[in-house]
This record gives C-alpha cells, structure tokens and sequence, in this order.
C-alpha cells in the first residue's frame, strides 16, 4: 500500500508494520478498560485517528479506510494512543458509543475458549 500520509516522521519511524505496512491496534474502552476490538492501521489511518480524535482503521477486506461508526452510528471518540515497546502495536482507548463488535456485542471478545488449569 503506498499511500501519501501527513503522519509526524518521529512517529513514523518507530513503527514496526506487517509486509501490507500496517499495524495491529487493540482498541480497550475508556470507561471500563474492556478490551473491545482488534483492527489495523496504516501510517493514514493512524494521522487520522490522532488529528481528528475519530478511530480509523484500515479495512483489509474492503482495502479503504473506515471511521468506526460511520454507517453504524457506533463510535468510537479516541482518549490516547499508545505504541508498544517494540512498536509493532497500538493501544487505543476511547470513549465507545453502541455495540463494538459488528455482530452487535458489546466487545469483539465474547466467546471464552476453555482452559485447563494444570
């Protein structure tokens, strides 16, 4: 993806991108610290989440960017970001209107998977 992006240099630099140059971000709730969803970014969506305070993501199935709640009316408005250590993901929190997850729950994290204590 070779896309023309105003994204600060300084902020460019530290990030570690997939080959598609994108990067995980792991969006949690403000409020409750629920950890919601998992989605992309690229250096784009990224200047546009931190410029206009709106979560946008990096649809790879649809190859555009999408600003979450756009068409569901489900919003997310963006408290911080945070890069990790290695700079390969994002944290980011935000203030969350509706239902997260497309299916209509509340997080994306929904169905536990069993584990076996030892």
């Amino acid at each position: 993806m070779a896309v023309t992006t105003d994204l600060d240099p300084a902020i460019a630099a530290r990030l570690k991108r997939t080959p598609d140059g994108l990067v995980a971000a792991i969006v949690r709730e403000h409020g409750t610290g629920d950890v919601l969803m998992l989605a992309w970014m690229d250096d784009e969506a990224l200047h546009r989440t931190l410029t206009t305070g709106r979560a946008t993501y990096w649809s790879r199935s649809r190859q555009e960017y999408w600003v979450k709640g756009a068409t569901s009316g489900h919003h997310q408005f963006v408290k911080s970001v945070a890069l990790d250590c290695d700079g390969d993901a994002l944290l980011v929190t935000v203030e969350q209107t509706g239902a997260a997850c497309h299916t209509g729950e509340h997080t994306c994290f929904f169905d536990e998977l069993p584990v076996s204590s030892s």
